[in-house]
């Protein structure tokens, strides 16, 4: 997993995340799909990702730090088309975080940490 970069992990990220938020919000009584759509962003936005990844960054080990980073500092020629640089780079590494876990079979950790984003 080491050898995959910090776009490719976030890659992944992106839809294990979004993944978990509507099982969330399924599981939450949300049932029309405007709404569960409506609900859904506030979470998995470049906005919503940065406010999740504040929540759980003081609880990340040091290794899940150096792959949020190397997510957070990959080269992109995407532009943001809904917020800052700077929110969306911290999106994307916190994309790559998840991914990173999810790759890495731990998803006792990936639970843990998706349980303090949404409570």
């Amino acid at each position: 997993m080491n050898q995959l970069n910090g776009l490719t992990l976030a890659y992944l990220g992106d839809s294990i995340y979004e993944l978990y938020i509507r099982e969330f919000l399924l599981t939450k009584g949300y049932t029309k799909v405007d709404k569960l759509h409506k609900e859904a962003i506030k979470f998995t936005s470049a906005k919503g990702q940065k406010e999740a990844l504040d929540k759980i960054y003081e609880f990340l080990t040091e290794s899940e730090i150096a792959v949020f980073k190397r997510g957070r500092n990959a080269n992109t020629d995407r532009k943001p088309k809904n917020t800052n640089l700077a929110t969306y780079k911290q999106a994307t590494g916190f994309e790559a975080l998840i991914g990173y876990l999810y790759l890495s079979s731990d998803k006792e950790r990936l639970d843990e940490l998706i349980q303090i984003i949404i409570k």
